[in-house]
């Protein structure tokens, strides 16, 4: 009969993982606000993105019933804790469109899917774009908006509570979803096409979205209390899996690299850098990993596990699992034996492999096939202690 590991044991899990000493692989499930937005059953108010992005107390209210939800219902089918925090802590979502959206594109929201944005900009508009001053973050108009968004946020959580719970608003800041995924979302194909059009043009746009973001989000940290290096550097870019790794090394590894030096502080040598890359763009890892220094993937879908573990070797940690579309559509065993197929691939060599969907787990999928995941990782990967 399975039985839930209690939130000790789970923490043992991630000990023994963190320290290099595995007893067994750990599952985790990728999940963010849209999967009670856009899911019914968890969505009884009828809350739209639309509101969740212009309301703050629907904001809080959403992200309240979200944390609830990974507590009390997610954390029986992995290895999160179901111990509610002291302390709620929420923050600005703004999904994934604050890349295009700080560079002017128009953010939608639709009643059946997260926010997109319209893509702004043609062939055309490339050297105007270049030619744009960057070096005032702050004034752009879409950043003023979010920045005062968030301060009705931190008010509105003052008076607000969850099950008997205070909240508090995590000060505001951005990520970084990739030159060429920005590239892309700005300048719809023109933006691809402009890798073989004009390389050193291409280059060039890469490098100036990424430089405007390293400046927008040191300025963002420094409002924070202060900007510092990360210990770890990170970065997305999923567009890379439309180009070949000889454009990849040549056009957009450069930017990647300036974003490495500038945001965190670790070199190649260090393989202490992380990336997150959906898709089919595996072909890319081993350059990743040679001349980046990545040494932690986020994988999508393809992904032939055993392979990649075969080429990157026992140390290069990798996070990924059975396709999305097979956990929403296909029964629990199916979902059991694509997790089994994937735990007996060889990913396990080396104990650095993390469970999970790939690549984040979509609204309505049924908790018998999540749970059959988790009774596979229990039963089949584990290792030899």
């Amino acid at each position: 009969m399975f039985r839930v590991p209690t939130d000790v044991e789970k923490e043992a899990v991630w000990d023994a993982y963190r320290a290099r000493r595995p007893t067994r692989v750990p599952l985790v499930w990728g999940v963010n606000a849209r999967i009670i937005l856009l899911d019914p059953a968890l969505n009884a108010d009828g809350w739209t993105f639309e509101r969740y992005f212009n309301d703050p107390r629907t904001m809080l209210a959403v992200q309240a019933r979200f944390h609830e939800y990974r507590a009390a219902t997610l954390s029986q089918v992995c290895d999160i804790p179901a111990a509610l925090p002291e302390a709620w802590t929420f923050g600005v979502d703004n999904q994934n469109v604050y890349d295009a959206a700080y560079f002017g594109a128009e953010v939608v929201c639709r009643d059946d899917q997260v926010p997109i944005t319209r893509q702004p900009y043609a062939m055309d508009d490339v050297d105007a774009f270049l030619d744009r001053d960057f070096s005032r973050p702050l004034e752009n108009p879409w950043l003023k908006s979010r920045l005062e968004f968030h301060a009705r946020l931190v008010r509105e959580a003052e008076r607000f509570e969850h099950l008997g719970r205070a909240v508090r608003v995590t000060p505001f800041g951005l990520g970084f979803d990739g030159p060429l995924t920005c590239a892309a979302s700005l300048f719809g194909m023109d933006g691809l096409v402009l890798l073989r059009a004009d390389p050193p043009k291409a280059r060039r746009l890469m490098e100036t979205i990424t430089r405007a973001c390293i400046v927008r989000n040191r300025a963002l940290a420094d409002l924070a209390g202060g900007w510092r290096p990360a210990e770890r550097g990170s970065l997305a870019d999923d567009s890379i899996q439309l180009i070949g790794t000889e454009q990849y090394r040549d056009l957009v590894m450069p930017a990647h690299a300036l974003w490495y030096d500038e945001m965190s502080a670790t070199r190649p040598g260090d393989r202490r850098r992380s990336m997150h890359l959906c898709g089919d763009a595996t072909r890319h890892f081993k350059t990743l990993r040679d001349a980046l220094g990545v040494d932690a993937f986020d994988t999508g879908f393809p992904v032939d596990h055993g392979a990649l573990r075969r080429e990157l070797g026992p140390d290069v940690e990798i996070h990924g699992g059975p396709r999305v579309d097979v956990l929403l559509q296909g029964t629990p065993d199916e979902c059991a034996e694509t997790a089994r197929r994937i735990l007996t691939s060889g990913i396990m060599d080396g104990g650095r492999f993390v469970l999970r969907e790939g690549n984040n787990l979509p609204p309505g999928c049924p908790m018998e096939n999540l749970r059959a995941v988790y009774e596979t990782c229990l039963a089949d990967g584990r290792y030899d202690v």
